[in-house]
């Protein structure tokens, strides 16, 4: 059997005309074969140049044409350009080519069409197999540790999405992460396709699809509220600045985290405005604490209560409304089939454990970030991006930290904790939803604080006021609940009306 190779450039008419003559030879001729490499005029040269080089063959032209010695396992036999390719042709076969110079020009803009329409189509197959580049910032930490068997497991992006994670974090931490890298190929999990390590700030975010953003490393002491505040400023707008620079169009980014996320959050948009719809803020720690809570007091599981909504600041003086909430497969003398579901505050006689025991109990953990450990981090980030990726349940309410757009009375350019539902690789307000209104004071009472730590942070305001709502000399003999901003910082807030984590029944 006879095999030529026929290479050239695209928009080369003596290759069309080439091509054309050595396919009616392969169809003619049963024991006459050719195999065709086309490539682009931007690369030819030097495709031509390394191709002679290997096989120490001298030809400067298009196209380049040689015989393969399929029998002798040769390194192939260089016939020449169209010239004696037509000869060998003419004497071999017999045949010849009466094809036109107008007909080649034609043809070669053809054949440079096609290709350049093939090398798209190999893109973006190639787009669709490439792995999903994750970018894990302060990736030492312990939510870190506890996320990575998540994320390798499918469980996030899907069975079939191959994964390549990036840690991030400063050169200081480079030893740890080692060996984390060394603990996440022991996994021997099919999905990851690669791990890498990055402590070099500018290269920090390349090609990422998702970036997870974890708490930061606060080495620098800090003497007020408001110098907290502002030290959030470099890093975010840092980021910022790389997300756009650096990241995939497409770039999803997530933060998680006990402190100051609405903030961050907020932050991250300002100095990443191209892809201010891609950021979003995770809430289902605080969620999670809730139906806990619930559930211990219910005697059943967490997971058996949907439909919890966290209005507000996630780390901070946020609002865990329970109008909405339901329980499935609660043991009562009423029953029903799975999908049959109580209102939670219908089965809470104790009204004064729901506005007092309930508000103070999860007041504590935002005050002082206990329980809201390694596991619940990485386990509230994990379900979000599942949900951003593969939709939330359907019918489910799920609480997500995004820009306010003033939905539900909310100001503008904030980030807040609202309901919301994910579909089609994105997320929805749930601004049809009924009976939620939210009074004016527990509205101030939520944004009064993630305003003014937006104005701190970017010195538009030299001191953070904790909101209260009346001075506790005209209001002795009223409620009194405890509302927490950032860092332990704890503010009193008395009003007629419960101010805590929770509503009435």
């Amino acid at each position: 059997m006879t095999k030529f190779v026929l290479a050239g450039r695209a928009d080369c008419p003596f290759y069309a005309k080439a091509e054309l003559l050595a396919d009616y030879l392969q169809k003619n001729l049963p024991d006459f074969r050719v195999h065709k490499i086309t490539q682009h005029p931007h690369v030819w040269e030097e495709w031509l140049e390394d191709l002679c080089k290997k096989n120490k063959w001298n030809h400067k032209n298009s196209p380049i044409i040689w015989r393969e010695l399929l029998d002798r396992g040769g390194k192939g036999l260089l016939l020449g350009g169209y010239n004696e390719f037509l000869e060998h042709a003419q004497l071999y076969y017999g045949v010849t080519s009466s094809m036109t110079t107008e007909m080649m020009k034609v043809i070669a803009q053809e054949n440079l069409m096609t290709h350049i329409e093939d090398e798209q189509e190999k893109e973006a197959l190639k787009q669709l197999i490439e792995p999903l580049n994750v970018w894990i910032t302060s990736a030492s930490s312990r939510p870190c540790y506890n996320l990575i068997p998540i994320l390798t497991s499918g469980e996030v992006f899907g069975m079939h999405t191959e994964i390549s994670i990036t840690l991030f974090d400063d050169e200081k931490t480079e030893e740890n992460l080692q060996i984390l890298v060394t603990e996440m190929w022991d996994l021997v999990s099919p999905l990851l396709q690669s791990v890498s390590i990055c402590t070099r700030v500018e290269e920090a975010f390349r090609q990422a699809h998702v970036i997870i953003i974890l708490d930061d490393h606060t080495d620098k002491e800090v003497y007020t509220l408001e110098d907290c505040i502002r030290s959030r400023v470099p890093l975010c707008r840092l980021y910022g600045y790389l997300i756009e620079k650096n990241a995939h169009d497409s770039v999803r980014v997530i933060v998680g985290g006990k402190t100051f996320v609405n903030l961050k959050t907020v932050l991250l948009m300002r100095y990443a405005p191209n892809i201010t719809h891609n950021i979003i803020a995770v809430a289902l720690g605080v969620e999670g604490e809730a139906k806990a809570a619930l559930a211990r007091k219910l005697k059943t599981t967490s997971s058996c209560i949907k439909d919890v909504i966290i209005w507000g600041n996630i780390s901070g003086n946020s609002y865990v409304d329970l109008r909405k909430a339901k329980i499935y497969n609660y043991e009562s003398a009423i029953w029903g089939p799975p999908h049959f579901s109580r209102p939670v505050l219908s089965l809470i006689f104790d009204s004064e454990w729901v506005n007092k025991e309930f508000v103070a109990t999860l007041e504590e953990l935002t005050a002082t970030g206990k329980q809201f450990g390694a596991i619940l981090a990485a386990h509230s980030i994990a379900t979000t991006l599942k949900y951003w990726y593969h939709g939330s349940p359907p019918g489910e309410i799920v609480s997500l930290g995004v820009l306010s757009e003033g939905q539900f009375g909310i100001p503008e350019g904030i980030v807040f904790s609202m309901p919301v539902k994910f579909e089609n690789g994105t997320w929805v307000v749930l601004t049809d939803l009924k009976d939620i209104e939210i009074s004016e004071q527990i509205m101030t009472r939520m944004t009064s604080d993630l305003i003014q730590e937006k104005l701190v942070a970017l010195g538009d305001l030299i001191y953070f006021q904790p909101y209260q709502s009346e001075t506790l000399s005209t209001k002795r003999n009223k409620k009194t609940t405890l509302s927490t901003t950032n860092d332990n910082q704890e503010v009193q807030s008395i009003s007629d009306e419960p101010e805590g984590k929770t509503m009435e029944q």
